[in-house]
Formats: C-alpha cells, sequence, structure tokens
C-alpha cells in the first residue's frame, strides 16, 4: 500500500479538518458503544421492573445519543471530505505540473486519453478513500475493539464463541483484497484505453468525416467500452462471490448468540437485558466486518490508481537543468552544431548523425531533404526540446545543457505549420510568451504580422474569443496570430515551418510578408517547403538520412548537388519556379535535365 501511504503525507496540509474528522469520530463511536448499555437497562431496570420514570429517562438518553451521534455524523463526513477534495486539489495541481516539466521523449510514449485519466478517475478514486474509506476504516477498527472490549466485560464465554468466527471472516476478506488489487487496475487500464480512443477520436473529428470512417470509430469505441464493461463484471461477480460468505459468517455468528445466550437467560445465567444489549453489540461487531469488505475495495482500486499517479509524479525528465546551470544572456544568435548525433528514446537507429555546421547572427538557414532526413530533430535540439546523444549544440558559445531552460526557450520564438491557439482572446493568444505585455505592444506584433485589418472586423476586436484550437479563425488568420506571438517575445533565434500550401495566394503573400518582417535581424531557421524560401536562405542544409549531405547557397547547391537539384524536382510542385532557377544558373547539365522532364 506504498501509494495509499504516500497520498496520506498530503493530509499534513489539512490536519485541522482531519483532526476534526477522527475527534467527530471517536464521539460517534462512543455514542454507538453506550447505547446498547442504555437499551440493558431499559430492559432490566425499566421494562422487567415496570419503573417508567427508568422506561422516560433511558428514552431520553436514546434520543440524547441519536443527536449526538447525527451531529457529529455530519461533522465527519463534511471534515473529510473537505480533507479529502483538498488533497485532490493537491494532487491534480502536482501532476500537471509534472507533465510541464517533462520532456518532450515522455509526451511522446505516454497517451493523452490515459493521462487524461490519471488526472481525472484515478484522482477521484483517491479522494474517495481518503475522505471515506479512511474514516470508515478507522471508525471500523474502533468500533471492532471497542465493541470486543464491551463483550468481554458482559460475558467473556459467549464472547469467545463470537471471536471464532472472526478469522474465518478475516481469511475470506483476505482472499478478496488479494483478487481485488489487479482486478482494479485492470478497470483503470481498460477505462485508460477507452478516453484514448475518445481523446483521438475528438481531435481527429475532421479526418474521421473527411475518410467516412465514423462506423469505424464507432466499432472502435464500442470494442474498448466493451472490454471495460467485461471489466467492471468480473469485479461485480467479485463482490457477490465474496460478500455472501463474509454476510453467512456474521448470520452463524447471530445464530450462536440468540441460542447460546437464549440458553442462559432461561438458565438464569444471562439477563434478557444482557442478552439484548450482547445482541446489540453484536451488529457493532459484525458491522466493522461487513464495512471491511467494501473499504477493501475501495482501497484496491484507491492504491491502483494511487501508484498510476505517482507513476507519473515519479517519472524523471529526460530534460531538465543541470546543477549549477546559469542564465543565458542576452543572444546575438550565433549556432553551432559540433559533431551532433541523435536517438530518441527507445529507437534503434540515429536520426541525426555527425551534424556540424554554424549559422552565424542574423543568417536565414533553409534546411532541406527527404521525408526522414532528420529536418524536424535539428530545430527540437537548438531550443534543447530534446538533449543531444552525442556532441554538442552551442549558442553564442554556450552549450544548451549547461544553461537554464527557462532563459534559453524564452529568447527562442517558434512557428511551426500547425499552429495551436488556446481558448480565449486574440489578445491573450498573441501575448501568450509575454503576458505582462502592453496592448499597443500587441497590437503593433498584430500589424506586423499583417494580422490587425482583419483581428479589427471580428465582433470584439483584440477581446474576441475564439474558440478551442481557434476554432472561428481561418488557417492564414491563425497563422498571422502565430506570427504575432512570435514576433512579441522578440526572440534573436526563430524556428519555423514556413508551409503555406494550405491557404489561398492572398492570404499566403500575406503571411510570407508577416514572415519576411518576422526575419528582420534574427538567427532563422525555416524547414524549407517553397522554391522562395531556399533561393532567399544565406544557407542550405541539405540532408540525407540524418547526415549533412551538402551545403551552401541556392546557386552554390545547383551547381554541386545532384540530390539538391533532385530534390527540388520532386518536392515542389512550382515547376515555373523551379525552372527560372535553373535558368540563372550556370549549371547546364542540370538545365538539360530540367528541360527534358518539362517536355516529357
Amino acid at each position: 500500500m506504498t501509494g495509499i501511504r504516500r497520498t496520506l503525507t498530503y493530509l499534513r496540509s489539512y490536519w485541522l479538518p482531519t483532526l476534526g474528522a477522527l475527534l467527530s469520530l471517536l464521539l460517534v463511536n462512543a455514542a454507538n458503544l453506550i447505547a446498547p448499555k442504555l437499551l440493558q437497562r431499559l430492559v432490566d431496570q425499566g421494562i422487567t421492573a415496570l419503573d417508567m420514570s427508568v422506561v422516560w429517562g433511558v428514552t431520553a438518553a436514546l434520543v440524547g445519543v441519536a443527536a449526538v451521534r447525527g451531529i457529529f455524523n455530519f461533522l465527519q463526513g463534511y471534515l473529510g471530505e473537505v480533507a479529502s477534495q483538498g488533497v485532490a486539489y493537491e494532487l491534480r495541481n502536482a501532476i500537471f505540473e509534472k507533465l510541464q516539466n517533462l520532456s518532450f521523449s515522455y509526451h511522446d510514449r505516454a497517451q493523452t486519453g490515459k493521462l487524461m485519466t490519471r488526472m481525472t478517475s484515478d484522482v477521484e478514486l483517491v479522494r474517495m478513500f481518503l475522505g471515506r474509506g479512511l474514516v470508515n476504516l478507522v471508525s471500523a477498527i474502533i468500533l471492532l475493539i471497542g465493541t470486543l472490549v464491551m463483550l468481554f466485560s458482559m460475558n467473556w464465554q459467549l464472547s469467545l464463541l463470537l471471536v471464532l468466527i472472526i478469522p474465518a471472516i478475516a481469511f475470506v476478506f483476505t482472499l478478496f483484497v488479494k483478487k481485488i488489487m489487479p482486478m482494479s487496475r485492470t478497470v483503470q487500464k481498460k477505462l485508460g484505453a477507452l478516453n484514448t480512443v475518445l481523446q483521438e477520436n475528438l481531435a481527429g473529428m475532421r479526418i474521421v468525416k473527411a475518410f467516412a470512417r465514423e462506423d469505424y470509430e464507432i466499432e472502435r469505441y464500442s470494442a474498448r467500452n466493451l472490454d471495460l464493461l467485461d471489466a467492471n463484471i468480473d469485479l461485480i461477480k467479485l463482490f457477490t462471490t465474496f460478500f455472501p460468505l463474509i454476510f453467512f459468517f456474521g448470520n452463524l455468528g447471530m445464530v450462536v448468540v440468540v441460542g447460546v445466550g437464549g440458553l442462559l437467560v432461561i438458565n438464569g445465567t444471562l439477563s434478557l437485558g444482557e442478552l439484548v444489549a450482547f445482541t446489540g453489540y453484536l451488529i457493532y461487531l459484525l458491522m466493522p466486518m461487513f464495512m471491511m469488505g467494501m473499504i477493501g475495495a475501495m482501497l484496491s482500486r484507491a492504491e491502483a490508481s494511487a501508484q498510476r499517479l505517482f507513476d507519473v509524479l515519479d517519472a524523471e525528465s529526460d530534460v531538465k537543468d543541470r546543477p549549477g546551470a546559469v542564465t543565458l544572456p542576452p543572444l546575438e544568435g550565433r549556432v553551432e552544431f559540433r559533431d551532433v548525433r541523435f536517438r530518441y528514446v527507445g529507437a534503434e537507429t540515429d536520426v541525426v548523425s555527425s551534424l556540424s555546421f554554424v549559422a552565424e547572427p542574423g543568417q536565414t538557414i533553409a534546411i532541406l531533404g527527404q521525408t526522414g532526413a532528420g529536418k524536424s530533430s535539428i530545430i527540437t535540439l537548438i531550443p534543447r526540446f530534446y538533449d543531444v546523444t552525442e556532441g554538442c549544440v552551442l549558442i553564442d558559445g554556450h552549450d544548451v545543457r549547461d544553461v537554464t531552460l527557462d532563459s534559453l526557450r524564452s529568447q527562442i520564438g517558434i512557428v511551426l505549420q500547425e499552429t495551436t491557439l488556446f481558448s480565449g482572446t486574440i489578445r491573450d493568444n498573441i501575448a501568450y510568451g509575454r503576458p505582462e505585455a502592453s496592448l499597443d505592444e500587441v497590437i503593433a506584433a498584430a500589424v506586423a504580422a499583417q494580422a490587425h485589418d482583419f483581428i479589427m472586423e471580428q465582433p470584439d476586436g483584440y477581446d474576441t474569443l475564439v474558440g478551442e484550437r481557434g476554432v472561428g479563425l481561418s488557417g492564414g488568420q491563425k497563422q498571422r496570430i502565430a506570427i504575432a506571438r512570435a514576433l512579441l517575445l522578440n526572440p534573436r533565434i526563430l524556428i519555423m515551418d514556413d508551409s503555406t500550401s494550405s491557404v489561398d495566394a492572398e492570404t499566403e503573400y500575406k503571411i510570407q510578408q508577416a514572415l519576411e518582417e518576422l526575419q528582420k535581424g534574427r538567427t532563422t531557421f525555416v524547414i524549407a517547403q517553397r522554391i522562395s524560401t531556399v533561393r532567399n536562405a544565406d544557407k542550405i542544409l541539405l540532408l540525407d538520412n540524418g547526415r549533412l549531405a551538402a551545403e551552401g547557397t541556392h546557386k552554390e547547391l545547383m551547381q554541386t548537388s545532384e540530390l539538391y537539384v533532385e530534390i527540388l524536382e520532386t518536392q515542389f510542385d512550382d515547376r515555373a519556379e523551379i525552372a527560372a532557377a535553373l535558368e540563372n544558373d550556370d549549371n547546364h547539365d542540370a538545365r538539360s535535365e530540367m528541360n527534358k522532364e518539362q517536355s516529357s
């Protein structure tokens, strides 16, 4: 039960309501233990003796006991829930904070749906145990011990007969807990798998509809839902198998008390009031045992969930600040890759091998290569989303592993083809990297990004709310907001995927104007997807299977690299632009090959 033990440490922050719940619990159990004694007096000194004063006195006392029990039952439940909700709050915050600080490699392996299950269902199961199960467990232990003391003080022989039943109940309970623990883990895994399908479906709804795969998705979700149903039914079978056994032994104890106790009353060894009280205490003895079954189930599921939570909280980030990491000073923008080798976690081969190059401040570096050549991997190493396997990445002479992540990433701007916007206002999205920026600064960035005009056409201008993932804005509008977001950050190093294939010509022109504004005075790395990008770049890195096949300007590579010409011909659709590039080049062989291709 290491998971539950660790969650108990979170109760320290809520010790006052926890203490109040425990004190209320003690008073409730004290009231419970007093009630059978009052019944004994009612029968022996009131009803049997025909003394109405005793009857009325005991009745009033029983009303008082009921009132005390009701009041402190409420306080116990309320304070227990306050403490458990506080723990759930702390756990959710701790897990979310952990997820923010874990490296990309962790998120590459983790499934979003399963993480969401841990943040919701697993936290709730732990909370329910702390709020109800733990209180009931302590209550059951106190009530069990107190009842045994009262029973043995009344008649030790009859009590000893009852105690012989306890090992049988304990044996059944132990078997139950051992079987329910793995089954609870299975249920939570099935729930995580179901949530993964749901999350993928909702995130990719446009793709589902575009390919008319609704029926397939329904079948896929139904299959996972059926798996979860089967796991839950197996859990119910376990309950329905073991609980009747526990109740059987409990009823067996009641038969022993009534039979043997009735004989003792007839023999005059035991009074009728004592038998009534003994029967009442027997109920309090059996009640904790029945509760143990429910608590055991709740404890097992909570333990399985707690372990899943701490799997996340104990995860180590592959990329984190080194001891003694320094703050990166304001950058000039010189970037150097020095004999870099990189391999993703779990991969068998390198995606980048023996890569060395230098980007001087203010240069635009275009990265070109076939699919899988390692283009995206290179740009993720600069802001240290991943650590190199060998070699080093230097920025202004500083190894990126020797500086703090915040000071590094705050000086690097990123604009990707897949633009992500968050629910909120347009202003909030532009100011995401600099939330303290004034409205004038936000507007200036939007103007430079060619976004101001369409923003002012929105119902509330910069205060217009955008939906999840920027729903309500076109692709070009979202991309220009992303460019404005990067401009506001005023980075010295810029990383971007400049694909504009999904927008019309006018929007593409406006985005290109914004990108040109964004690149001024900055060291820029571009995954090249347009002819104009590679032609205008100060340096082109031509990758082939993770290695640097060639580097130079467009004109230099046209003259020296057959692979470069081949990639231009196969990757870019604008044949007129390619032809123009070739015509302006002295490489007659390459021009001849292009003319043959066009004529064919």
